[in-house]
């Protein structure tokens, strides 16, 4: 946390282009058109299943006659169905580590498909590989748990596998509400002066382990009270803004909250040792999964105790591995803001996934693209990155500006990115995470869905790896400027990957961007123009046998097959329709 803010449907048109000696002309009959009318909702009884593990599916709405559901892995059927009820299974394949994109539908007398609702299924033994992280934020007797189960309802329903505690704890340096006798509070005060209800705390991780989410218990690496002393905390593990260790580094906080933050040298081993051993108290008493470990970005000059500079980064390793050491099963997760200590926390190799808080150091949505690609050289590519990205950070209230979201979204999935933005009362706008002023309008809330859907159904062609490849892809209207990333205002930007016979190119749309920035500080990200019937020219290596494509912005991201034309090294193809972000999928 930077705490610097915290007080306040397809035709060929091979004619466009030449067509040379060398061609290819590929018809995909089975599901050319798709006709949707997502009115209905698919919920499921999990986030992630493991391996053979069976999905409970309940449909909200009426059941229409002649509803079939079936299975897809990408754009591949591998199980169909008729439904004659609103509540049914299905065993997965055994593979580990898919995501699977569900589809109920009817079919008219041409048999053509018209698709009534979509869901995704994430088969994962473990949620770190595809990590989608959400947050809760507030404790007091107003969250009943019928008030819970419905706030984590709708998380599940955004497949959320991980949920970030925030500001939960009794005193930073000492999280847990306990009395000397060893006997929980049953209410206490945090930092704020908020009512935090012990109950609420447990409800809310029994209610998250029901759905298969991990809970992560948050607080910084390096914070104290200034009544830490009496707690055992010594004067001697601190950092110091001078040599003669005069002035402790801190950070000033309102007077009606408890404490201003002081700051203790996270390399030091005794603080290590201590704050280990107060961690291990919280995991005796609450069902936490693990610790989500925030620090407060560069502190300029520091120094220890005796005089010595204090290197940040490296005590952040050291304690990542101390808390490892201490607690073994446990999960850990480490914020680097503005990508301080990246590196060495990757190289931790500690920690279940890569996270960072970005501010106006990286507020491009190239630099989205930056930090995703250096977390994953820092993890020699075995960590996906999630972020902290806060919109509309100065519009305030009341709503978000679904444009400005949508797109930010859209480029953080499409690059194998995830955002953290998601409670089940609030959408995340400001590093203070209780702050909920500014909300989801029924569009948003509905749009978001669909792009989780997306991230979930679609995770082996986003973020298992892949390696990035600079595409060549123009399109016949003169009026359309595509470039390959990193983005270009105006323009249409392709960024590539290819996965084990696929080349997979995401189209993301800034042609009515007022910004390239992702922060869409004011709220003021236009509207993108949907575009419908584009024919794309794409440079290729090889003879394709399938062109497909999805978006979440169509069709309930259900794939669609499209005729292609190859020829001279280049596919000419008719992309149905690109409004935020549309995946086009190029198969040997």
């Amino acid at each position: 946390m930077d705490l610097r803010s915290l007080l306040l449907s397809v035709s060929l048109c091979a004619a466009t282009y030449g067509v040379g000696q060398a061609q290819r002309l590929q018809t995909n009959p089975s599901d050319t058109t798709v006709s949707t009318v997502v009115r209905m909702d698919i919920q499921q009884n999990k986030v992630n299943y493991a391996p053979g593990e069976a999905v409970r599916f309940t449909l909200e709405g009426t059941l229409p006659d002649g509803v079939h559901v079936r299975y897809r892995y990408g754009n591949t059927i591998i199980g169909d169905e008729t439904l004659s009820r609103p509540q049914w299974t299905w065993t997965p394949p055994k593979d580990d580590y898919r995501g699977y994109l569900v589809e109920l539908y009817t079919e008219k007398e041409s048999g053509e498909p018209t698709v009534l609702a979509t869901t995704a299924v994430d088969v994962s033994s473990d949620w770190g590989r595809f990590p989608r992280y959400g947050f809760v934020s507030d404790y007091d007797k107003s969250k009943t748990k019928d008030v819970i189960e419905r706030e984590m309802a709708f998380l599940n329903r955004c497949h959320v596998n991980g949920i970030q505690f925030y500001d939960w704890q009794y005193k930073q340096h000492s999280p847990l509400g306990i009395n000397k006798k060893g006997k929980l509070f049953t209410t206490y005060k945090d930092i704020a002066n908020r009512q935090i209800v012990t109950q609420v705390l447990q409800d809310y991780i029994a209610t998250q382990h029901a759905y298969g989410m991990k809970a992560m218990y948050y607080d910084l690496c390096f914070g104290a009270f200034r009544d830490a002393a009496k707690d055992g905390v010594s004067d001697r593990w601190y950092i110091f803004k001078d040599k003669e260790h005069r002035v402790k580094d801190g950070y000033n906080l309102p007077k009606d909250w408890k404490s201003d933050i002081l700051i203790v040298n996270p390399g030091n081993k005794s603080w290590q040792s201590y704050f280990a051993d107060r961690s291990n108290d919280v995991y005796q008493h609450l069902d936490f999964d693990g610790f989500h470990i925030d620090q407060l970005g560069k502190r300029g000059d520091v120094y220890d105790y005796y005089g010595e500079p204090v290197d940040l980064p490296a005590g952040y390793a050291t304690f990542i591995e101390a808390m490892k050491a201490k607690n073994p099963d446990r999960r850990l997760v480490m914020n680097s803001v503005s990508s301080f200590g990246a590196k060495e926390i990757a190289e931790a190799e500690k920690t279940d996934f890569l996270y960072n808080e970005l501010w106006e150091e990286q507020d491009k949505f190239s630099d989205i693209h930056n930090v995703i690609k250096a977390n994953s050289d820092f993890s020699k590519g075995k960590k996906n990155t999630v972020l902290a990205a806060y919109m509309n950070y100065r519009k305030g209230f009341p709503f978000f500006n679904t444009p400005g979201v949508l797109l930010t979204d859209a480029v953080i999935f499409a690059l194998g990115g995830a955002h953290i933005e998601l409670s089940g009362d609030h959408m995340l706008y400001s590093e203070y995470f209780p702050d909920h002023k500014t909300q989801m309008d029924s569009s948003l809330r509905k749009a978001i869905v669909g792009y989780y859907d997306f991230m979930t159904a679609y995770q082996n062609l986003l973020r298992d790896g892949g390696k990035e490849t600079n595409v060549d892809v123009s399109a016949a209207d003169p009026a359309v400027s595509i470039n390959a990333w990193p983005p270009r205002q105006g323009a249409v930007a392709a960024y590539g990957k290819t996965f084990d016979g696929k080349e997979v190119i995401q189209l993301l749309n800034f042609r009515q961007a007022n910004s390239m920035s992702w922060r869409d500080l004011d709220g003021t990200m236009p509207e993108p123009q949907l575009l419908q019937n584009l024919t794309l020219r794409i440079k290729t290596t090889g003879m394709m046998s399938k062109v497909w494509t999805a978006s979440p912005d169509v069709n309930g991201g259900s794939p669609q097959s499209l005729d292609f034309h190859q020829a001279d090294g280049y596919l000419t193809v008719t992309l149905p329709s690109l409004k935020y972000w549309t995946m086009l999928v190029l198969e040997r």
